[in-house]
């Protein structure tokens, strides 16, 4: 009796959602109560293999991972340190401009081209892994550090056991009794490479301190990332079918083809000696009985176009690109309506800037520089120690976006810097630069302009300044009304 009772009362409650009814709507709808480490677990590769096969073969896909990876990087998020000590901060600022030209291990890119080459993993196989290799004074780089990016696939999934004591290996990563990430057990060797022979399935314990694992987890406890391809690979690869048979059709209606037909062949089983060629202008004679028939392929019709193109909305929707960034379509949209879909985009797009990618990588990337470039000597700053938290203080700037008219967004910027609603610090910052920076650069080259006798600035413009002429015209000004007489300045 207790049990029923328990069962009605859980039914009543139940029966106040409709998404949780079993009713003939719903009756196929069985979703998985696994949590999502274990669904990873068991269809992440298979996940991973579809994703990438997508990216090498189907345009669309294609260019959806180029669009994300150029607007999250752009020109590359670039740091500006905090230091306020401005020679210091010149020298450190330098510094890492060497040292981003020589950041890639394998030396095929540059520390923005690395930063480009993770936005594209991360949202084609939800993560990639950087390991932090620190360098010998003799390899003679800037400062002895390079990083290593490994792909998704050198962490392996089903690598999971207990270790002595509390810890535990989960999906290849190493946790100690309370949680924390301890090391990465990566395998030695790709396990789809076949051009590197020996080392297979053998693998390396890295201390976690040593490695960067970018992802955007999607729920609470995830472990592993997942494509950002999940929910479109079944559209992607049956448009990619529909549209492959529908180019089949018209391949096939543009082919002449004929058939010959006879009421009594004398030998039906046998086929003919020599093909019938049809050439333009030609005369053709049959036989007595014989007859020509063109086959009629039907055409793709009024509803190819809509239709592919609702689900291709649905594909940008899946992937969380716009239509006109997914398909290089600029047909579709106003000018409006364009506008909307990428303020929204981009306001993503900064999110995993600053959610995703500055603080996993760049803050990370930046710490273990400024450690090295002290501690071999590159940098000469004797109070590290005791402030390394204010020498560490960094702010990582993207690359500004551009507008379809970029003349209405900088008198509106201009506005608001006259206005007092932002600082030219901030707008500097917005576009990617350093405001200390661009103020040296303009002062020297003023500098040279007036050396030279040169003057660029447009006239009246803020950055002239009040102009001699002005300045003579209001003094003359006020000495005539200093000479007139009290009724005549009343």
């Amino acid at each position: 009796m207790a049990f029923d009772y328990v069962r009605q009362l859980l039914t009543a409650v139940t029966g106040g959602f409709d998404a949780a009814q079993g009713h003939r709507r719903l009756r196929g709808f069985r979703a998985s109560r696994a949590h999502v480490n274990t669904l990873i677990a068991g269809a992440g590769a298979t996940i991973t293999a579809r994703a990438r096969w997508l990216a090498r073969n189907n345009g669309y896909a294609a260019n959806a991972v180029e669009s994300f990876a150029s607007n999250v990087v752009g020109d590359g998020i670039k740091p500006s340190s905090r230091i306020e000590d401005a020679a210091l901060k010149e020298e450190v600022q330098s510094l890492w401009l060497a040292w981003t030209d020589e950041a890639d291990a394998e030396g095929v890119t540059d520390f923005y081209g690395l930063q480009r080459r993770a936005a594209r993993e991360v949202y084609l196989t939800g993560e990639v892994f950087l390991r932090i290799r620190s360098r010998r004074p003799e390899d003679g780089l800037t400062v002895p550090l390079q990083l290593q990016m490994l792909p998704s696939e050198m962490l392996p999934l089903d690598l999971n056991r207990e270790l002595p004591g509390a810890g535990s290996i989960r999906q290849g990563i190493e946790f100690d009794g309370i949680g924390r990430r301890v090391a990465y057990h990566f395998l030695r060797r790709h396990p789809g490479d076949m051009t590197e022979p020996g080392l297979a399935g053998e693998t390396v314990r890295v201390p976690a301190e040593d490695v960067i694992h970018v992802l955007d987890p999607s729920e609470a406890g995830q472990l592993r990332g997942v494509s950002r391809f999940t929910p479109a690979i079944v559209k992607l690869f049956t448009l990619d079918l529909y549209d492959d048979a529908e180019l089949e059709r018209k391949k096939t209606a543009a082919m002449f083809a004929m058939f010959i037909t006879s009421p009594a062949p004398e030998t039906p089983l046998e086929p003919a000696e020599e093909d019938l060629e049809v050439e333009p202008g030609q005369v053709v004679r049959l036989d007595p009985g014989e007859d020509v028939s063109t086959p009629a392929t039907p055409d793709s019709g009024s509803t190819y176009e809509p239709f592919q193109y609702r689900t291709l909305l649905q594909i940008s929707a899946a992937l969380g690109i716009p239509y006109g960034y997914l398909t290089n379509d600029t047909a579709k949209g106003n000018f409006s309506n364009t506008r909307i879909s990428l303020v929204d985009f981009r306001r993503r797009i900064s999110a995993w800037q600053h959610g995703v990618l500055v603080y996993q990588m760049c803050r990370a990337v930046w710490t273990r520089w400024m450690d090295l470039s002290v501690l071999s000597g590159a940098l000469d700053i004797p109070d590290y120690d005791q402030n390394r938290r204010a020498y560490l203080a960094c702010d990582w700037l993207p690359t500004k976006w551009d507008w379809v008219d970029p003349m209405k967004d900088a008198s509106a910027e201009i506005l608001q810097i006259e206005a007092g609603l932002k600082s030219r610090t901030q707008a500097l910052s917005e576009r990617g630069y350093d405001a200390e920076q661009v103020d040296r650069e303009i002062a020297a080259e003023r500098d040279r302009e007036q050396a030279l006798g040169l003057d660029f600035r447009r006239p009246g413009s803020p950055a002239q300044g009040p102009s001699e002429t002005g300045s003579e015209d209001q003094n003359e000004e006020t000495e005539t009304d200093d000479k007139r007489s009290p009724e005549e300045k009343a």
